[in-house]
C-alpha cells in the first residue's frame, strides 16, 4: 500500500526544524541533471559497434565519419570520446555508479521503467505503482524540491528547468508552487533585450521534433542566464534529446545528442564554478530516468517489454563526495535514493517527511553524516 501524506501533515513538517546528524558540509547548492533514456551501455562502453550502420542503427552519415568521432577499439577510450566531461572530470573527482560489468548495480525501483514513474521516483524517494503512464496528470506525491522550498534557508531558491512539458505535472507545479520552466513555453531569458527577441524568434520558428519536448540547445541559454541572475541553490535540469532520437531509431543522433549533453553539463559546471556563489560548494548529481533494451532492435525502446530497462547509472561530483571514481563490487543502489541524497547534502532529512522514502547514497555524503 502506498502511504498517503496529507497536505496538513506536509505543512507541519515544513514548519518543524530539520534535525540531522549532518557534519559541517561544504555543499551549499545541489543540481540534479538528467539525460532522458541514456543507456548505461553507452556511458560505460561508448558507441555500440553493432549499431554503427544504416540497417540496425538507422544512421544517415557514413559509418566512417561516425567512427572517426566516437570510435576506439578500447572501450575506456571510446567512452571518453563520447563523454569527456563525465570521465575526465566527474568520475575522476567524484563517483560513478552503474557499470554492471564491474558489479556496480544501479536500478529503478518502480515497476515500469519509463519516464514519468522514473522522474517521480527520483524526486519523491519511492516508486508509485499508481503512476503507470506519462500522461498521468499532477503527481500526488510530495517531492524533495517542494519540501526543501519550504525550508527557511532555501525558500525561493529552488527551480526546475526541463525540455519536457510534463515536468509541470511531475513536480505538481500547481500544488508545489515551484517555478517550473519546461517545454516550448520557457520564457526568453538571455540577459539582453536583443537576445530575448532572438530566442523568442527561434522558439516560434523552430521545426518541432515533439510538441511537448523542447530542443536541448534551446534550454541552455535561459538556464544559464537564470543561474547568473537568480542564483538558485537547488536546481533540476532535464534534457530529453537522447530518448527522442533513440525512439526515432537514429543511433547516430543518439551519440551526437549524448556527446552534446556531456558538453552542456560541462558548460553548466564551469559557469557555476566561475561564480563565487557556487565555486567549490556545489554538488552535481547526474543520471537518467530509465534504461533501455539491448540488441539490434530493443535499444530503441524501454519498459517492461524491453529487458534491462530497469538499469541506470548515477554520477556525483561535489566538495563532500570522496573521489572514489568508478565504483565496483558494491551494494546495489536505486534511483529512489536520489531524493534523500539531495536533502542530506543540504543538511536536511527528507525521511522526516516520509519514512518510506529510500535512504541516501551514503558514500557521497560528508563523513560525519554516514552511519
Amino acid at each position: 500500500m502506498i502511504r498517503r501524506i496529507s497536505i496538513a501533515a506536509f505543512l507541519l513538517f515544513c514548519v518543524l526544524p530539520s534535525h540531522t546528524a549532518q557534519a559541517q558540509a561544504l555543499t551549499h547548492n545541489v543540481v540534479l541533471i538528467v539525460s532522458d533514456g541514456l543507456r548505461w551501455q553507452e556511458v560505460f562502453t561508448g558507441a555500440d559497434p553493432t549499431l554503427l550502420n544504416e540497417k540496425d542503427g538507422g544512421i544517415w552519415e557514413s559509418a566512417e565519419a561516425l567512427r572517426g568521432k566516437f570510435w576506439s577499439d578500447d572501450p575506456t577510450e571510446r567512452r571518453r570520446k563520447l563523454f569527456p566531461f563525465l570521465w575526465d572530470v566527474v568520475t575522476r573527482q567524484g563517483q560513478m555508479y552503474g557499470n554492471r560489468n564491474l558489479g556496480s548495480i544501479a536500478q529503478v525501483s518502480n515497476p515500469y521503467a519509463f519516464s514519468y514513474p522514473g522522474y517521480s521516483e527520483m524526486i519523491t524517494g519511492k516508486g508509485d505503482p499508481r503512476i503507470d503512464k506519462n500522461d498521468f496528470g499532477p503527481n500526488p506525491n510530495i517531492n524533495v524540491f517542494e519540501w526543501l522550498n519550504h525550508e527557511r534557508d532555501l525558500a525561493g531558491k529552488v527551480h526546475v528547468y526541463g525540455t519536457w512539458e510534463t515536468f509541470r505535472d511531475i513536480f505538481n507545479q500547481k500544488r508545489s508552487g515551484l517555478p517550473v520552466s519546461a517545454g516550448w513555453t520557457i520564457p526568453p531569458r538571455t540577459g539582453t533585450p536583443d537576445g530575448d527577441k532572438l530566442y523568442a524568434q527561434l522558439i516560434a520558428t523552430t521545426t518541432r521534433f515533439d510538441d511537448e519536448d523542447l530542443d536541448n540547445a534551446l534550454l541552455q541559454p535561459p538556464l544559464l542566464e537564470s543561474i547568473r541572475s537568480t542564483h538558485p541553490r537547488l536546481l533540476f535540469v532535464g534534457y530529453g534529446a537522447t530518448d527522442n532520437w533513440a525512439h526515432a531509431g537514429r543511433y547516430d543522433l543518439v551519440l551526437e545528442s549524448a556527446h552534446q549533453f556531456d558538453a552542456f553539463v560541462c558548460q553548466l559546471w564551469e559557469t557555476m564554478q566561475s561564480m563565487p556563489e557556487y565555486k567549490d560548494q556545489t554538488t552535481f548529481l547526474i543520471t537518467t530516468d530509465h534504461g533501455r533494451g539491448s540488441g539490434l532492435v530493443d535499444w530503441k525502446e524501454h519498459g517492461v517489454g524491453q529487458k534491462g530497462s530497469e538499469n541506470i547509472w548515477i554520477a556525483i561530483i561535489g566538495p563532500d563526495t570522496d573521489a572514489l571514481g568508478e565504483r565496483a563490487h558494491i551494494q546495489r543502489i536505486t534511483q529512489s535514493q536520489i531524493a534523500a541524497t539531495i536533502a542530506s547534502l543540504l543538511g536536511k532529512d527528507f525521511r522526516q517527511l516520509d519514512p518510506q522514502a529510500a535512504a541516501p547514497i551514503e558514500d557521497v555524503l560528508p563523513h560525519g553524516s554516514r552511519r
